[in-house]
């Protein structure tokens, strides 16, 4: 059966293959917060490179892909069932673009579904505002502020895939872009 996908369907044709591709994997130590982090920070690290030259370039491409790839693997580590996430990133045609890949369940899948489909009825800065009203006044979790920042603030290009799997588990794969070299954000 062919995937469900949201938002922009041609990123999740474009190849990784000539990128940085790293498997966080459950162990003894557990993944946690820090490896999102620290994951981050190592992609972070291995793409802003080409952008060494100009520091002003090199510190705002280090930030703007710590910050997205930071946002993903969260969520992934978040949300994810027992078992490996999988991370690709490249850039590509003036772009970084990274891929994250982690199975999830059923119901977490379906409440991402409505959300996406809220995301794709509304301008995300709209929304972002939204949000931050809502916590405001809330104590509610989960709040989706780091998605609507990518998608608001940093002009992020994004695609999530949903694909069924075997015991009631859903593949997600989330595909995101942001324009290098960085613009000022």
């Amino acid at each position: 059966m062919a995937p469900t996908v949201y938002g922009i369907e041609s990123l999740t044709d474009i190849s990784l293959d000539s990128g940085t591709r790293l498997t966080l994997t459950d162990g003894p130590l557990q993944l946690g917060w820090k490896h999102s982090g620290m994951t981050a920070d190592f992609i972070a690290e291995v793409m802003a490179l080409p952008f060494s030259r100009s520091r002003k370039d090199y510190m705002q491409a280090h930030h703007d892909i710590g910050y997205l790839s930071n946002e993903l693997i969260e969520n992934a580590v978040k949300f994810r069932q027992p078992g490996e996430i999988l991370i690709e990133a490249g850039i590509s045609e003036g772009s970084f673009l990274i891929r994250v890949k982690n199975t999830i369940d059923g119901a977490t899948a379906s409440r991402f579904q409505q959300l996406l489909r809220r995301l794709q009825s509304k301008d995300p800065g709209e929304l972002l505002l939204e949000q931050i009203e809502t916590n405001a006044i809330s104590s509610a979790s989960g709040s989706g502020l780091g998605l609507l920042t990518l998608l608001s603030d940093y002009d992020a290009k994004m695609a999530w895939a949903f694909e069924e799997n075997n015991n009631e588990r859903i593949i997600l794969t989330t595909t995101a872009a942001v324009a290098m070299p960085p613009s000022s954000n």
